[in-house]
């Protein structure tokens, strides 16, 4: 059972958000999960790595814009730029955090239309992506990835 933390304690301790599992594990001086045998995964219940969490928010975030309406009323509009600004506020992982408030600075939310966040959403995922040395998606295809399903059938 692990440690019990005393509350402000938390600033000492590596946050499992910002850090992939083997990178905590080694931080903590153990090297596999006393439960785990070789070749065996984590279990599902576990909190989520740092990939993980910006793997799922990315997929929120991304289904979120593809739902918004197509032409929000000004309060909807509204509404979704301050969601998406509080959201920058408390994201768990603090560089990347960081790094979303300043890119959201520079390029304030677009949530005059459903086109314009899903694009203005993928162009903020990119500018991660390149960051990261990962590939770029193509913007065109937000509707197939996250809303329609791929042109190829392939979803259905």
């Amino acid at each position: 059972m692990p440690a019990h933390h005393p509350e402000g304690d938390d600033e000492d301790r590596p946050c499992r958000a910002c850090t992939d599992f083997k990178t905590w594990a080694k931080d903590q001086k153990k090297t596999t999960l006393s439960t785990s045998k070789p070749g065996s995964s984590k279990p599902k219940d576990c909190p989520l790595a740092k990939d993980e969490l910006g793997r799922y928010t990315w997929g929120f975030l991304h289904t979120l814009a593809a739902h918004f309406p197509r032409q929000p009323t000004e309060t909807e509009s509204y509404r979704m730029c301050k969601f998406i600004n509080i959201f920058a506020q408390f994201y768990p992982c603090e560089p990347c955090r960081l790094d979303f408030q300043d890119d959201i600075k520079e390029n304030p939310p677009q949530t005059k239309s459903r086109e314009a966040l899903s694009q203005w959403l993928c162009e903020r995922h990119n500018t991660v992506n390149v960051k990261l040395g990962k590939p770029e998606f193509d913007c065109s295809k937000v509707n197939e990835r996250w809303r329609d399903g791929w042109l190829d059938g392939s979803c259905d």
